[in-house]
């Protein structure tokens, strides 16, 4: 088994075809095992699927126009497909595989896919000689329409293997662009996704990502917009690892932060699945008639259901007193309803017309909320 042949050439040496010809494949088979193996295959750029409302002339039928926006995609292959301006897709194209169905709202998979053309137009003379051999090969594209369904072939594709020169036509890679309705005899509406299976983006394949600046960004779209979220790795005197939204200018507002000890700083409340006998605890003061809190992260639902067990103790506070007025509690309780009730007596004898008086009082209480046991113990 040999590995790849670079053309190599030296002075005096008659160049026939082959040897020119070798180079190009040289640098085709390098680029095309580079997008290969160091990259997933997939649209790198445009290649969406867009709409213009139209009316049928002769029934009056409103439906859509749907073209592919101009964009690049690299297949499985390594093989890179350029599409130089929007293409209007062709209903009677769509007709030819999918006429015969029977309406449905079900969407119908779109697929970009490579193929080679004589130009149609050479640039220059063909060959000194006169020759009408083809110096030039248009490396160009098909836009094909699948069955319902199909869009699963897209991820049953195999690559060729580690040491093969790219893929020409015929061999045929299915990119998945999206998806088209049909009703009335005309495009009605496209989607991105159906049946779980979604138009596929490049990717690329690294065990280390680095930063020439710094700091290293994460973002879920080609551009910084307002309100979406990124993750930001910072470098530096102060490294920090930051999750956030971005602003209007520009900048990450962190929602939370790890620093370098390994601090951790959230901006909202923290909620996860506690363990069995976990405990969770809040505390604050409760007027009589007023609902005692739960700990963060503890739903009336995981109460309710017997899942979390609420033990509160309450302490009643000393209301504001006169010289001589004296105090006593008469109930400090929580109900199943978790609401207070809590009520004072307060007594001056000094008064001229001494009376006990009743009124509402107020406690500090000690929320504890515990998981209970599952009947599996633990």
């Amino acid at each position: 088994m040999t590995g790849p042949l670079r053309p190599a050439f030296h002075e005096g040496q008659v160049l026939a075809a082959a040897d020119l010809s070798a180079t190009v494949e040289y640098a085709r088979a390098g680029a095309a095992r580079h997008a290969r193996h160091l990259h997933e295959w997939g649209i790198v750029e445009g290649l969406g699927l867009a709409t213009e409302p139209r009316t049928d002339p002769l029934t009056g039928v409103r439906h859509v126009e749907v073209s592919v926006s101009a964009g690049i995609a690299v297949d499985g292959t390594g093989r890179e497909v350029v599409v130089t301006e929007p293409v209007v897709l062709r209903e009677s194209d769509f007709e030819e595989v999918n006429g015969a169905d029977q309406s449905t709202d079900e969407p119908y998979p779109v697929f970009l896919t490579a193929a080679d053309r004589e130009p149609a137009q050479l640039p220059g003379p063909v060959s000194c000689s006169g020759s009408a051999t083809k110096t030039r090969v248009e490396e160009s594209y098909q836009i094909l329409f699948g069955r319902r369904g199909d869009e699963r072939l897209a991820a049953e594709q195999q690559p060729p293997a580690i040491g093969a020169p790219p893929a020409d036509p015929p061999a045929r890679w299915l990119v998945l662009l999206g998806y088209v309705h049909w009703a009335d005899g005309h495009f009605s509406g496209v989607e991105t996704t159906a049946r779980g299976v979604a138009a596929r983006f490049a990717g690329v394949r690294a065990d280390t990502v680095s930063a020439r600046s710094g700091a290293l960004t994460l973002r879920t779209g080609t551009e910084a917009e307002e309100g979406k979220p990124a993750l930001v790795v910072s470098g530096g005197d102060r490294p920090t690892l930051v999750f956030g939204l971005y602003q209007g200018g520009g900048a990450v507002a962190p929602l939370m932060t790890v620093a370098a000890n390994g601090n951790l700083t959230i901006e909202g409340s923290f909620s996860g699945r506690m363990p069995a006998g976990s405990t969770l605890v809040t505390s604050g003061t409760a007027t009589d008639g007023m609902l005692l809190p739960l700990p963060s992260g503890i739903t009336p639902e995981q109460v309710a259901d017997g899942r979390v067990v609420i033990h509160a103790h309450l302490t009643p506070r000393t209301p504001p007193l006169g010289g001589t007025t004296l105090y006593s509690p008469v109930e400090a309780t929580v109900d199943g309803d978790r609401r207070v009730r809590c009520r004072v007596r307060l007594y001056d004898p000094l008064k001229a017309t001494p009376e006990v008086v009743e009124q509402p009082g107020a406690v500090d209480f000690l929320v504890l909320a515990t998981v209970a046991p599952t009947n599996g113990g633990g």
